[in-house]
Protein backbone atom coordinates (compact mmCIF):
# COMPACT_ATOMS: atom_id res chain seq x y z
CA UNK A 1 0.00 0.00 0.00
CA UNK A 2 1.63 3.38 -0.96
CA UNK A 3 2.42 5.58 2.08
CA UNK A 4 0.05 8.04 3.33
CA UNK A 5 0.83 11.95 2.64
CA UNK A 6 1.05 13.46 5.60
CA UNK A 7 -1.92 15.67 5.11
CA UNK A 8 -3.97 12.04 4.74
CA UNK A 9 -2.46 11.17 7.59
CA UNK A 10 -3.53 13.94 9.98
CA UNK A 11 -6.90 13.57 8.22
CA UNK A 12 -7.61 10.31 8.94
CA UNK A 13 -6.01 11.02 12.42
CA UNK A 14 -8.55 13.75 13.05
CA UNK A 15 -11.36 11.85 11.84
CA UNK A 16 -10.42 8.90 14.29
CA UNK A 17 -10.74 11.19 17.61
CA UNK A 18 -14.18 12.39 15.78
CA UNK A 19 -15.30 8.55 15.82
CA UNK A 20 -14.07 7.93 18.77
CA UNK A 21 -16.20 10.76 20.71
CA UNK A 22 -19.11 9.61 18.46
CA UNK A 23 -18.73 6.43 19.86
CA UNK A 24 -18.30 7.46 23.48
CA UNK A 25 -21.75 9.74 22.84
CA UNK A 26 -23.89 6.48 21.59
CA UNK A 27 -23.23 4.95 24.80
CA UNK A 28 -26.49 4.27 27.11
CA UNK A 29 -24.73 6.28 30.23
CA UNK A 30 -24.46 9.19 27.66
CA UNK A 31 -27.88 9.28 26.42
CA UNK A 32 -29.20 10.59 30.04
CA UNK A 33 -26.34 13.34 30.33
CA UNK A 34 -27.39 14.36 26.70
CA UNK A 35 -31.65 15.06 28.12
CA UNK A 36 -30.29 16.74 31.19
CA UNK A 37 -28.49 19.47 29.21
CA UNK A 38 -31.01 19.60 26.23
CA UNK A 39 -33.28 20.07 29.50
CA UNK A 40 -31.35 22.87 31.05
CA UNK A 41 -30.74 24.20 27.75
CA UNK A 42 -34.69 24.53 27.50
CA UNK A 43 -34.96 25.89 31.25
CA UNK A 44 -32.39 28.24 31.14
CA UNK A 45 -34.66 29.79 27.42
CA UNK A 46 -37.74 29.93 29.71
CA UNK A 47 -36.08 31.63 32.35
CA UNK A 48 -35.13 34.36 30.34
CA UNK A 49 -38.24 34.99 28.76
CA UNK A 50 -39.56 35.67 32.42
CA UNK A 51 -36.40 37.38 33.88
CA UNK A 52 -35.68 39.65 30.91
CA UNK A 53 -38.64 42.23 30.74
CA UNK A 54 -38.38 43.13 34.49
CA UNK A 55 -34.64 43.42 34.16
CA UNK A 56 -35.61 45.47 31.67
CA UNK A 57 -37.63 47.87 33.83
CA UNK A 58 -35.19 47.44 36.68
CA UNK A 59 -32.52 48.85 34.08
CA UNK A 60 -34.34 51.58 33.12
CA UNK A 61 -34.70 52.48 36.81
CA UNK A 62 -31.13 52.79 37.30
CA UNK A 63 -30.30 55.97 35.30
CA UNK A 64 -28.44 57.65 37.64
CA UNK A 65 -25.96 54.93 37.83
CA UNK A 66 -22.69 55.03 36.79
CA UNK A 67 -21.83 54.02 33.31
CA UNK A 68 -19.42 51.20 34.37
CA UNK A 69 -22.13 49.79 36.42
CA UNK A 70 -24.89 50.33 33.12
CA UNK A 71 -22.78 48.70 30.55
CA UNK A 72 -22.06 45.74 32.98
CA UNK A 73 -25.44 45.00 33.64
CA UNK A 74 -26.70 45.84 30.25
CA UNK A 75 -23.47 42.55 29.16
CA UNK A 76 -25.05 40.36 31.99
CA UNK A 77 -28.77 40.69 30.65
CA UNK A 78 -27.42 40.21 26.74
CA UNK A 79 -25.86 37.10 28.07
CA UNK A 80 -28.95 36.31 30.14
CA UNK A 81 -29.20 32.41 29.20
CA UNK A 82 -25.98 31.84 28.79
CA UNK A 83 -25.45 32.19 32.22
CA UNK A 84 -28.42 30.54 33.78
CA UNK A 85 -27.05 27.36 31.65
CA UNK A 86 -23.90 27.38 32.86
CA UNK A 87 -25.09 28.01 36.59
CA UNK A 88 -27.60 24.80 36.43
CA UNK A 89 -24.73 22.70 34.68
CA UNK A 90 -22.19 23.09 37.19
CA UNK A 91 -25.18 22.84 39.56
CA UNK A 92 -26.14 19.70 38.41
CA UNK A 93 -22.80 18.25 37.68
CA UNK A 94 -22.09 18.42 41.36
CA UNK A 95 -25.18 16.95 41.89
CA UNK A 96 -24.31 14.28 40.13
CA UNK A 97 -21.12 13.51 41.37
CA UNK A 98 -22.54 13.70 45.14
CA UNK A 99 -25.31 11.46 43.74
CA UNK A 100 -22.62 8.46 42.09
CA UNK A 101 -18.72 7.79 42.25
CA UNK A 102 -18.42 7.03 38.58
CA UNK A 103 -16.85 9.80 36.64
CA UNK A 104 -18.83 8.85 33.32
CA UNK A 105 -22.07 9.46 34.93
CA UNK A 106 -21.16 13.30 34.94
CA UNK A 107 -18.46 13.13 31.90
CA UNK A 108 -20.10 14.69 29.09
CA UNK A 109 -22.18 17.17 31.58
CA UNK A 110 -18.89 18.53 33.06
CA UNK A 111 -16.99 18.70 29.56
CA UNK A 112 -20.74 20.79 28.08
CA UNK A 113 -20.25 23.12 31.45
CA UNK A 114 -16.59 23.98 31.07
CA UNK A 115 -17.11 24.76 27.10
CA UNK A 116 -19.97 27.01 27.86
CA UNK A 117 -18.08 28.95 30.79
CA UNK A 118 -15.31 29.36 28.32
CA UNK A 119 -17.52 30.35 25.66
CA UNK A 120 -18.97 32.66 28.37
CA UNK A 121 -15.65 34.24 29.62
CA UNK A 122 -14.47 34.74 25.93
CA UNK A 123 -17.51 36.27 25.01
CA UNK A 124 -17.60 39.08 27.73
CA UNK A 125 -13.28 39.65 27.08
CA UNK A 126 -13.80 40.57 23.56
CA UNK A 127 -16.27 43.03 24.46
CA UNK A 128 -12.94 45.71 24.55
CA UNK A 129 -12.24 45.25 21.11
CA UNK A 130 -14.29 47.98 19.17
CA UNK A 131 -14.29 47.42 16.36
CA UNK A 132 -17.27 44.79 15.17
CA UNK A 133 -15.80 42.85 12.63
CA UNK A 134 -12.34 42.13 14.01
CA UNK A 135 -14.35 41.53 17.39
CA UNK A 136 -16.62 39.02 16.19
CA UNK A 137 -13.21 37.32 14.25
CA UNK A 138 -11.54 36.74 17.55
CA UNK A 139 -14.23 35.54 19.40
CA UNK A 140 -14.67 32.95 17.13
CA UNK A 141 -11.60 31.85 16.40
CA UNK A 142 -11.35 31.73 20.45
CA UNK A 143 -14.60 29.89 20.24
CA UNK A 144 -13.25 27.27 18.19
CA UNK A 145 -10.16 26.87 20.02
CA UNK A 146 -11.54 26.56 23.44
CA UNK A 147 -13.97 24.11 22.11
CA UNK A 148 -10.76 21.84 20.02
CA UNK A 149 -8.64 22.18 24.09
CA UNK A 150 -11.50 20.82 26.03
CA UNK A 151 -12.58 18.34 23.35
CA UNK A 152 -8.71 16.96 23.38
CA UNK A 153 -9.00 17.70 19.74
CA UNK A 154 -6.43 20.07 19.44
CA UNK A 155 -3.35 18.52 18.31
CA UNK A 156 -4.89 16.18 15.60
CA UNK A 157 -7.36 19.54 13.73
CA UNK A 158 -3.37 21.59 14.33
CA UNK A 159 -1.50 18.28 12.42
CA UNK A 160 -4.65 18.51 10.12
CA UNK A 161 -4.10 22.47 9.90
CA UNK A 162 -0.23 22.06 9.32
CA UNK A 163 -0.55 19.36 6.73
CA UNK A 164 -2.28 22.19 4.40
CA UNK A 165 1.50 23.68 3.21
CA UNK A 166 2.63 24.24 -0.02
CA UNK A 167 6.34 24.53 -0.39
CA UNK A 168 8.41 27.18 -2.27
CA UNK A 169 12.16 25.56 -2.48
CA UNK A 170 13.26 25.74 1.10
CA UNK A 171 10.40 27.92 2.03
CA UNK A 172 7.02 25.77 3.74
CA UNK A 173 3.90 27.76 4.37
CA UNK A 174 1.22 25.63 6.37
CA UNK A 175 -2.14 26.77 7.13
CA UNK A 176 -1.39 26.36 10.91
CA UNK A 177 1.88 28.58 10.68
CA UNK A 178 -0.66 31.23 8.70
CA UNK A 179 -3.12 31.24 11.45
CA UNK A 180 -0.21 31.45 14.35
CA UNK A 181 1.51 34.10 12.38
CA UNK A 182 -2.21 36.21 12.46
CA UNK A 183 -2.40 35.63 15.81
CA UNK A 184 0.43 36.76 17.02
CA UNK A 185 0.76 39.25 14.77
CA UNK A 186 -2.27 40.70 15.82
CA UNK A 187 -1.57 40.85 19.66
CA UNK A 188 2.10 42.39 18.65
CA UNK A 189 -0.11 44.93 16.42
CA UNK A 190 -2.63 45.78 19.59
CA UNK A 191 0.22 45.90 21.73
CA UNK A 192 1.44 48.37 19.31
CA UNK A 193 -1.29 50.51 19.18
CA UNK A 194 -1.62 50.56 23.16
CA UNK A 195 2.12 51.70 23.52
CA UNK A 196 1.19 54.22 20.67
CA UNK A 197 -1.43 55.70 21.59
CA UNK A 198 0.23 56.34 25.37
CA UNK A 199 3.09 57.63 23.56
CA UNK A 200 0.79 60.16 21.58
CA UNK A 201 -0.62 61.72 24.95
CA UNK A 202 2.66 61.72 26.69
CA UNK A 203 4.01 64.02 23.46
CA UNK A 204 0.71 65.40 22.62
CA UNK A 205 1.44 67.28 26.29
CA UNK A 206 4.81 68.11 25.96
CA UNK A 207 4.87 71.95 25.45
CA UNK A 208 8.30 72.62 24.99
CA UNK A 209 8.01 70.73 21.54
CA UNK A 210 6.90 71.97 18.40
CA UNK A 211 3.40 70.99 17.04
CA UNK A 212 4.81 69.76 13.61
CA UNK A 213 7.53 68.14 15.76
CA UNK A 214 5.36 66.11 17.62
CA UNK A 215 3.15 65.34 15.11
CA UNK A 216 6.74 63.88 13.54
CA UNK A 217 7.47 61.74 16.37
CA UNK A 218 4.06 60.36 16.87
CA UNK A 219 4.49 59.01 13.03
CA UNK A 220 7.94 57.85 13.31
CA UNK A 221 6.99 55.72 16.49
CA UNK A 222 3.98 54.54 14.98
CA UNK A 223 5.46 53.27 12.04
CA UNK A 224 8.44 51.55 14.10
CA UNK A 225 6.24 49.89 16.48
CA UNK A 226 3.90 48.46 13.77
CA UNK A 227 6.50 47.68 11.64
CA UNK A 228 8.51 45.69 14.87
CA UNK A 229 5.50 43.79 15.45
CA UNK A 230 4.85 42.73 11.94
CA UNK A 231 7.93 41.41 11.43
CA UNK A 232 8.59 39.82 15.10
CA UNK A 233 5.43 38.27 14.77
CA UNK A 234 6.26 36.64 11.49
CA UNK A 235 9.30 35.12 13.10
CA UNK A 236 8.24 34.22 16.41
CA UNK A 237 6.05 31.93 14.69
CA UNK A 238 9.55 30.12 12.54
CA UNK A 239 8.93 32.28 9.37
CA UNK A 240 12.19 32.48 7.38
CA UNK A 241 11.81 36.31 6.41
CA UNK A 242 14.81 35.83 4.11
CA UNK A 243 12.64 33.59 1.67
CA UNK A 244 10.37 36.52 0.98
CA UNK A 245 12.97 38.57 -0.23
CA UNK A 246 12.45 38.05 -3.71
CA UNK A 247 8.60 38.09 -2.99
CA UNK A 248 8.59 41.75 -1.29
CA UNK A 249 11.22 43.12 -4.20
CA UNK A 250 8.54 42.28 -6.65
CA UNK A 251 5.78 43.59 -4.98
CA UNK A 252 8.02 46.64 -4.30
CA UNK A 253 8.08 47.41 -7.63
CA UNK A 254 4.73 47.00 -8.37
CA UNK A 255 3.50 49.12 -5.42
CA UNK A 256 6.29 51.79 -7.03
CA UNK A 257 4.55 51.90 -10.25
CA UNK A 258 1.00 52.07 -9.36
CA UNK A 259 1.03 54.02 -5.92
CA UNK A 260 3.26 56.86 -6.91
CA UNK A 261 0.91 59.10 -5.98
CA UNK A 262 0.57 57.46 -2.40
CA UNK A 263 3.89 57.47 -1.95
CA UNK A 264 4.30 61.05 -3.46
CA UNK A 265 1.96 62.12 -0.51
CA UNK A 266 3.34 60.04 2.26
CA UNK A 267 6.99 61.63 1.25
CA UNK A 268 5.29 65.13 1.34
CA UNK A 269 3.90 64.68 4.52
CA UNK A 270 7.04 63.71 6.29
CA UNK A 271 8.82 66.87 3.95
CA UNK A 272 5.86 69.11 5.42
CA UNK A 273 6.42 67.79 9.23
CA UNK A 274 10.41 68.44 8.92
CA UNK A 275 10.49 71.86 7.35
CA UNK A 276 7.58 72.88 9.91
CA UNK A 277 5.64 74.96 6.80
CA UNK A 278 2.50 74.14 7.98
CA UNK A 279 1.53 72.96 11.71
CA UNK A 280 -1.90 71.37 13.41
CA UNK A 281 -3.15 75.03 13.99
CA UNK A 282 -2.54 76.99 11.46
CA UNK A 283 -4.46 79.15 9.19
CA UNK A 284 -4.09 78.36 5.28
CA UNK A 285 -5.59 79.11 2.10
CA UNK A 286 -4.99 76.98 -0.67
CA UNK A 287 -7.38 77.88 -3.41
CA UNK A 288 -10.67 78.41 -2.69
CA UNK A 289 -10.44 76.99 0.43
CA UNK A 290 -9.56 78.74 3.56
CA UNK A 291 -9.51 77.26 7.14
CA UNK A 292 -6.95 76.34 9.62
CA UNK A 293 -5.21 72.83 9.62
CA UNK A 294 -6.52 70.60 12.36
CA UNK A 295 -4.63 67.33 11.68
CA UNK A 296 -1.47 66.41 9.51
CA UNK A 297 -2.20 62.61 8.62
CA UNK A 298 0.36 60.79 7.08
CA UNK A 299 -1.71 61.01 3.08
CA UNK A 300 -3.34 64.21 3.72
CA UNK A 301 -3.71 67.41 5.86
CA UNK A 302 -7.28 68.18 7.60
CA UNK A 303 -8.23 71.55 7.05
CA UNK A 304 -11.49 72.72 8.76
CA UNK A 305 -13.38 75.71 7.31
CA UNK A 306 -15.97 78.27 9.10
CA UNK A 307 -18.59 77.04 7.97
CA UNK A 308 -17.96 73.01 9.46
CA UNK A 309 -16.88 71.73 6.38
CA UNK A 310 -13.39 69.79 6.67
CA UNK A 311 -11.35 69.40 3.48
CA UNK A 312 -8.61 66.55 3.16
CA UNK A 313 -5.78 68.16 1.21
CA UNK A 314 -3.15 65.39 -0.26
CA UNK A 315 -0.20 66.21 1.22
CA UNK A 316 1.79 66.82 -2.53
CA UNK A 317 -0.58 69.98 -3.19
CA UNK A 318 0.65 71.70 0.13
CA UNK A 319 4.49 71.18 -1.68
CA UNK A 320 3.57 71.31 -4.86
CA UNK A 321 0.92 73.89 -4.96
CA UNK A 322 1.33 77.79 -3.91
CA UNK A 323 -0.21 78.36 0.12
CA UNK A 324 -1.09 81.17 2.02
CA UNK A 325 -0.31 80.18 5.33
CA UNK A 326 -1.33 83.03 7.40
CA UNK A 327 -0.15 82.26 10.75
CA UNK A 328 3.35 80.65 9.50
CA UNK A 329 5.64 83.12 11.44
CA UNK A 330 3.30 84.87 13.90
CA UNK A 331 -0.61 85.11 14.48
CA UNK A 332 -0.63 88.86 13.08
CA UNK A 333 -3.16 89.40 9.95
CA UNK A 334 -3.47 92.38 8.37
CA UNK A 335 -7.03 93.19 6.63
CA UNK A 336 -8.22 95.99 4.52
CA UNK A 337 -11.71 97.96 4.13
CA UNK A 338 -12.38 99.52 1.21
CA UNK A 339 -15.53 102.33 1.29
CA UNK A 340 -16.58 105.96 0.32
CA UNK A 341 -17.62 109.09 1.18
CA UNK A 342 -18.98 112.22 -0.47
CA UNK A 343 -17.03 114.53 -1.64
CA UNK A 344 -18.65 117.38 0.42
CA UNK A 345 -17.08 115.60 3.11
CA UNK A 346 -13.94 116.71 5.13
CA UNK A 347 -11.35 113.87 4.17
CA UNK A 348 -9.66 114.44 7.13
CA UNK A 349 -12.89 113.97 9.31
CA UNK A 350 -13.58 111.15 7.55
CA UNK A 351 -10.39 109.52 8.26
CA UNK A 352 -10.47 110.15 11.82
CA UNK A 353 -13.76 108.88 12.34
CA UNK A 354 -13.07 105.85 10.45
CA UNK A 355 -9.59 105.31 12.56
CA UNK A 356 -11.39 106.12 15.72
CA UNK A 357 -14.36 103.29 15.09
CA UNK A 358 -11.77 100.98 13.85
CA UNK A 359 -10.01 101.27 17.01
CA UNK A 360 -13.57 100.34 19.13
CA UNK A 361 -14.54 97.53 17.32
CA UNK A 362 -13.89 93.82 19.02
CA UNK A 363 -10.40 92.18 18.18
CA UNK A 364 -9.25 94.73 16.46
CA UNK A 365 -5.09 95.53 17.41
CA UNK A 366 -4.80 98.07 19.87
CA UNK A 367 -1.18 98.26 19.64
CA UNK A 368 -0.80 98.36 16.02
CA UNK A 369 -2.94 101.37 15.19
CA UNK A 370 -5.31 101.23 12.16
CA UNK A 371 -4.53 103.32 9.38
CA UNK A 372 -6.64 105.11 6.86
CA UNK A 373 -6.00 106.88 3.22
CA UNK A 374 -7.27 107.74 0.31
CA UNK A 375 -6.94 105.62 -3.06
CA UNK A 376 -8.99 107.61 -5.12
CA UNK A 377 -11.37 110.04 -6.59
CA UNK A 378 -13.96 108.27 -8.20
CA UNK A 379 -17.55 109.20 -9.95
CA UNK A 380 -19.59 109.58 -7.23
CA UNK A 381 -17.44 108.95 -3.87
CA UNK A 382 -13.94 109.82 -2.69
CA UNK A 383 -12.67 106.32 -2.18
CA UNK A 384 -10.90 105.48 0.91
CA UNK A 385 -8.53 101.96 2.57
CA UNK A 386 -9.33 101.36 5.66
CA UNK A 387 -6.35 98.80 7.44
CA UNK A 388 -6.30 97.03 10.52
CA UNK A 389 -4.67 93.76 12.30
CA UNK A 390 -6.13 90.78 14.36
CA UNK A 391 -4.12 88.04 16.15
CA UNK A 392 -6.51 85.68 15.91
CA UNK A 393 -7.63 84.66 11.99
CA UNK A 394 -8.87 81.04 13.39
CA UNK A 395 -11.73 82.97 14.93
CA UNK A 396 -12.51 84.02 11.60
CA UNK A 397 -12.05 86.98 8.87
CA UNK A 398 -16.26 87.79 7.66
CA UNK A 399 -17.34 88.36 11.14
CA UNK A 400 -14.60 91.01 12.22
CA UNK A 401 -14.91 92.95 8.78
CA UNK A 402 -18.61 92.80 9.33
CA UNK A 403 -17.82 94.36 13.21
CA UNK A 404 -15.73 97.19 11.33
CA UNK A 405 -18.73 98.19 8.98
CA UNK A 406 -21.18 98.07 11.29
CA UNK A 407 -19.04 100.50 13.20
CA UNK A 408 -18.22 102.68 10.57
CA UNK A 409 -21.73 103.42 9.95
CA UNK A 410 -22.24 104.11 13.51
CA UNK A 411 -19.64 106.65 13.10
CA UNK A 412 -20.40 108.15 10.06
CA UNK A 413 -24.55 108.42 10.93
CA UNK A 414 -23.61 110.29 14.11
CA UNK A 415 -20.62 112.41 12.05
CA UNK A 416 -22.86 113.27 9.69
CA UNK A 417 -21.11 111.68 6.93
CA UNK A 418 -22.78 110.49 3.83
CA UNK A 419 -21.97 107.59 1.97
CA UNK A 420 -23.72 108.55 -1.85
CA UNK A 421 -24.64 105.77 -4.50
CA UNK A 422 -23.91 105.89 -7.86
CA UNK A 423 -26.13 108.41 -9.47
CA UNK A 424 -27.17 108.26 -13.41
CA UNK A 425 -28.80 110.80 -15.83
CA UNK A 426 -31.05 109.59 -18.22
CA UNK A 427 -32.59 112.13 -20.75
CA UNK A 428 -35.38 111.75 -22.91
CA UNK A 429 -35.46 113.35 -26.27
CA UNK A 430 -39.14 114.11 -27.28
CA UNK A 431 -40.20 111.09 -27.31
CA UNK A 432 -38.14 110.21 -30.61
CA UNK A 433 -36.69 106.43 -30.92
CA UNK A 434 -33.09 105.86 -31.73
CA UNK A 435 -34.54 104.91 -36.10
CA UNK A 436 -35.79 108.69 -36.10
CA UNK A 437 -32.77 110.19 -34.29
CA UNK A 438 -30.34 108.72 -36.70
CA UNK A 439 -32.04 110.31 -39.78
CA UNK A 440 -32.68 113.41 -38.44
CA UNK A 441 -28.90 113.21 -37.48
CA UNK A 442 -27.77 112.28 -41.41
CA UNK A 443 -30.43 114.95 -42.56
CA UNK A 444 -28.46 117.40 -40.51
CA UNK A 445 -25.06 116.09 -42.17
CA UNK A 446 -25.84 116.52 -45.32
CA UNK A 447 -24.84 119.97 -47.59
CA UNK A 448 -27.92 122.44 -47.95
CA UNK A 449 -28.05 123.52 -51.13
CA UNK A 450 -27.15 127.26 -51.52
Amino acid sequence: MAQLTPLMTSVQGLLAELEAYAITLLRPSQFLQLGVLIGLGVVAQLLKMLLAPRLHDWLRAREGWAKWRLRLALLVLQRLRAILFVVMAWTAYGVIAQITPFPSRRYLIGIVATIATAILVVGVATRVIRNPALRRLVTWGAWIYVTLHFLGLLTSFSNFLDGMAISFGNFRLSALSVIKALVVTGILFAGARLLAQAAEARIGKAQDISPSMRVLAVKILQVGLYGAAFFVGLKAVGFDLTGLAFLSGAVGVGLGFGLQKVVSNLVSGVIILLDKSVKPGDVISLGDTFGWIHALGARYVSVVTRDGKEYLIPNEDLITGQVVNWSHSNEFVRLDIHFGASYHDDPHKVRALAIEACQGAPRVLKTRPPVCHIVGFGDSSVDYILRFWISDPTAGLTNVRGAVFLALWDAFKAGGISIPFPQREVRLLDGRGPATMGADAAAEKEPKPE
